[in-house]
């Protein structure tokens, strides 16, 4: 039994080694900024950083676990997944996207859970939210 541990061991190693070959997940480079929303005040913007800003547009924070796979995989997935739905760097602002970002932020499906345990500054109060929910609807362009 001991030496199937062992050797199950080392073949989960090799494995975990292997799999830090897969380059996806390992390019953190950020886009430009093209257009940013035009802010009412600068509480909004603060807020969207601390909640949007490192799935939501091209200034993403890239914290050392996205370094290592899997977990690279899953945060540049959610990354690329974001900027796709919506992305304050190349803002085209329109009242559907305003409408549709005011909502998923009021039924706290925005930032997700999981994003909030792993970055506690991003957990909003919810004078925090609708502050957030407020800017948001002011801004133009």
């Amino acid at each position: 039994m001991k030496k199937f541990l062992v050797i199950a061991g080392i073949v989960l190693l090799v494995g975990f080694g292997l799999i830090q070959l897969i380059p996806y997940g390992h390019d953190h480079t950020n886009p430009p900024v093209v257009n940013e929303p035009a802010w009412t005040d600068t509480q909004t913007r603060d807020l969207a950083v601390r909640a949007c800003f490192d799935c939501h547009s091209n200034e993403t924070v890239w914290p050392w676990y996205s370094r290592v796979a899997p977990v690279s995989w899953l945060v540049a997935h959610d990354v690329e997944e974001g900027r796709q739905h919506m992305n304050f760097s190349e803002w085209k602002g329109s009242s559907h996207t305003v409408d549709e970002i005011a909502e998923v932020i009021h039924y706290g499906e925005m930032p997700p859970s999981y994003y909030v345990m792993m970055h506690a500054d991003a957990k909003l109060t919810d004078a925090e939210k609708q502050a957030l929910i407020d800017g948001i609807m002011s801004t133009t362009n």
